[in-house]
């Protein structure tokens, strides 16, 4: 079998030792290029584990709309798994309570246990990061090897940021793990059950399901990622920012990135094989040409994957900046913003899409009904609450963790961050909610969709429909004030605020010698790969 990715010389060492394999699958939840698997199952018997782990699935940045998609998942990773004579068990509990209760009914009932585990590393939220660190004692205490293999391209104990995009692209042209033909699994006695996959409900998570979400599972993932290479994707450069475009010309690969249903090296190397294959073409007889926008738009995804990665670097290199400032010279600005009512009800009327900015509320109840919505269309939700609202970043970065299925947490964190204007090193980029109508919906396409109460207002009126004389209102059955709300705040006078009080901030000595460690510690450059 091709050797793994960054597989150390002593490995086999901890394959000597009788018993089980066990392979802990997190945000992996697929068979293709499962290095994990593909290990286990080449050093002996091997069982899968998913565990649904309270601590998780009852901390503040989950929710409904991301179980049900991780139980799509699932359910189709385990029929695949026993399509291949293999055991997926399925636990609820906290690890490594877990382990240590499967680890004893093996040795009871077969008189082997645990031998060693393998699964992918993980960029989680400081809950995982903890687990894992337990984990890790666990295994150390037993004398085990726990073997983490990477599945993406984020770096582990790196010392630069140099060179890594050279470093990115190594990675991403590894080869794949290919899918065992057969898994070898002992066969289990009754006691030891294969477990059942838990309802929201016996987990405690609130919320109902949404209706417009992406189903999950490995089958929908490569067709996702094909319809996109196929035809979707051809205006993909022009139609990423719009979100009346971008729900069909995005990839929307992205909820099956963050839960593994999908791996980001097999999306890379699809897309690199495919692009060569369009440039061929594009050499050949005229009449066989492609489309010439194909070529700039799948250049400009290609750019996105790195992309990814690079944000997820930044909360594998630094952890505290899921919570805190990523630049220490912004602390104080606004965390206590959030101690008057005013504060509280500005946020209320975010999270509901009641802001008086119809773009804006568009965006919030499109993220209810379906969990995604486009980049730009993020950016401008993070740029509002912090900006034109005045929050400060962390509670509303959580609840936008909520709503999205899609939540990666090594992408989140630091571009809210971004987006909120404390990275020091990032352009302040300050949404004007109207420009962004005029610009990306100015037909009301999207808005009409999701905020029916303009479904009548006139185009001209659309991006402020509180400048709508009295009389239109009413011919439109659109009252400011009672069928929709006014602006909670004023664009000019938030506008105004907002960017003094940031580059006052900026300017200051401190932040921008501050600026500079967050620079050589997280910014992006490519010279010296060796280093």
């Amino acid at each position: 079998m091709t050797k793994p990715p960054h597989e150390s010389p002593d490995l086999r060492a901890g394959r000597a030792r009788d018993g089980i394999n066990l392979v802990w699958l997190k945000r992996d939840l697929r068979l293709g290029d499962h290095w994990p698997l593909a290990r286990a199952h080449d050093a002996g018997l091997a069982i899968g584990l998913y565990v649904f782990e309270p601590s998780v699935w009852s901390a503040p940045d989950a929710s409904r709309g991301q179980f049900d998609f991780v139980v799509q998942c699932l359910r189709e990773l385990r029929a695949g798994w026993t399509r291949l004579g293999g055991t997926l068990l399925v636990r609820v509990g906290e690890m490594p309570a877990v382990l240590d209760e499967l680890d004893h009914h093996l040795r009871a009932s077969l008189g082997q246990g645990v031998a060693g585990m393998w699964s992918h590393e993980e960029t989680g939220n400081a809950v995982t990061y903890a687990r894992d660190i337990r984990v890790g004692q666990w295994c150390r205490d037993r004398g085990l090897r726990w073997t983490e293999i990477p599945q993406n391209g984020v770096f582990r104990r790196l010392k630069s940021r140099d060179g890594w995009a050279t470093r990115w692209q190594r990675r991403m042209d590894e080869p794949q793990a290919a899918i065992p033909q057969r898994i070898h699994s002992p066969l289990l006695p009754p006691q030891i059950e294969h477990g059942d996959i838990p309802s929201a409900a016996a987990l405690r998570i609130a919320g109902a399901p949404m209706p417009e979400a992406k189903v999950g599972g490995e089958y929908a993932a490569r067709e996702e990622l094909e319809s996109f290479l196929d035809h979707r994707g051809l205006n993909y450069q022009r139609d990423m920012s719009s979100p009346v475009a971008a729900f069909a010309g995005c990839s929307r690969l992205s909820p099956y990135l963050a839960w593994g249903a999908m791996s980001i090296r097999h999306v890379s190397q699809r897309l690199d094989a495919h692009s060569a294959a369009l440039r061929d073409q594009s050499r050949g007889e005229p009449s066989q040409r492609p489309d010439r926008r194909w070529l700039a738009s799948l250049r400009s995804f290609s750019a996105r994957l790195r992309w990814h990665c690079h944000f997820m670097q930044k909360l594998e290199s630094e952890p505290q900046i899921e919570h805190r400032n990523v630049n220490r010279a912004f602390d104080g600005l606004r965390e206590d913003s959030w101690n008057t009512k005013q504060s509280q009800v500005r946020f209320e009327a975010w999270t509901s899409g009641r802001t008086g900015y119809p773009m804006v509320d568009a965006c919030m109840r499109a993220l209810h009904a379906g969990g995604w919505i486009n980049f730009r269309m993020r950016a401008m939700l993070a740029s509002f609450s912090s900006y034109h609202l005045w929050l400060h970043w962390r509670e509303p970065s959580v609840y936008l963790a909520r709503q999205f299925i899609d939540y990666e947490p090594g992408i989140h964190y630091p571009q809210f961050q971004m987006q909120s204007g404390v990275t020091g090193i990032n352009t302040v980029r300050i949404y004007s909610p109207a420009k962004q109508v005029l610009d990306h919906d100015p037909t009301g396409i999207f808005i009409r969709r999701y905020v029916p109460e303009l479904a009548n207002v006139p185009e001209e009126f659309l991006a402020e429909p509180h400048t709508m004389p009295l009389l239109t209102q009413h011919m439109a059955r659109c009252v400011i004030g009672v069928d929709y709300p006014a602006p909670i705040v004023d664009h000019a006078t938030a506008y105004a605020h907002a960017q003094a009080a940031i580059f006052a901030r900026r300017g200051a000595a401190s932040a921008r010698a501050e600026s500079r460690r967050v620079f050589e510690t997280h910014g992006s450059r490519k010279r010296r790969a060796g280093s």
